[in-house]
């Protein structure tokens, strides 16, 4: 990086931005665009359909969410379930399913992974994240992060999906402003797709040790009949 090279709040929602638009475009198979313009806003909060969040700490400190409109999160949950090869007759078709809503906080788990992993190696800081919360509202709530922030800034973007459907980021954290001081060298950058390879290996894992759990369970129930 050049060196004297100053990274404003602006450069992180940039950073949060690219994240969520490469992970969902890779994750779906369509294309997921931002909008070029970013609103300062006073405020966070859930709205409907669907409102996600996430809590960050560490270097910096702040709130992530995600506000999903019922079109759009089934859109994202389609076209993600079948880019994993789910045959169209067991997709849900209601955005109230629970399907729908496990799809979004898995997508929200792997956009902030993404994200601190790129802050980690562009700011030489560390943050860490909560597990993402999935909420299914018809009112708004509003949030504010649980922590001291000295200066608060929060921030909205608007994204769209491949058909035009439209959904919100909007994140809140304290102004702040890092300076390079050195030149260091970044590493390579981890891409989409090994951020969901990992993904879908974690859940191979946990089906196995749900399989092994249910054999288990029956091999000694089986024993206990016989008297073993």
């Amino acid at each position: 990086m050049k060196k004297n090279q100053i990274i404003t709040t602006e450069d992180i929602l940039l950073k949060l931005c690219q994240s969520v638009s490469s992970i969902l475009s890779e994750a779906t198979g369509s294309e997921i665009h931002y909008s070029a313009m970013v609103q300062k806003i006073t405020k966070t909060g859930l709205k409907p359909d669907f409102g996600c969040f996430v809590l960050f700490d560490g270097g910096f400190s702040g709130l992530v969410v995600i506000n999903f409109a019922s079109k759009a999160a089934l859109e994202l949950y389609t076209n993600y379930m079948r880019h994993m090869g789910m045959p169209e007759e067991e997709l849900a078709t209601l955005h109230t399913s629970d399907e729908v809503a496990d799809v979004l906080g898995e997508l929200m788990n792997q956009i902030v992974g993404g994200f601190t992993n790129q802050i980690r190696k562009d700011l030489q800081t560390h943050i860490t994240q909560n597990q993402p919360k999935m909420l299914t509202l018809n009112k708004q709530v509003i949030l504010s992060v649980d922590t001291n922030l000295d200066r608060p800034q929060a921030r909205r973007v608007t994204f769209s999906t491949e058909t035009g459907n439209i959904f919100y980021l909007e994140l809140a954290m304290d102004k702040t402003e890092f300076i390079q001081l050195e030149e260091f060298e970044t590493h390579e950058e981890e891409s989409a797709d090994s951020i969901l390879e990992q993904a879908l290996m974690d859940m191979d894992v946990k089906e196995e040790k749900k399989s092994k759990g249910s054999s288990n369970t029956q091999s000694s129930d089986l024993m206990d009949d016989l008297g073993i």
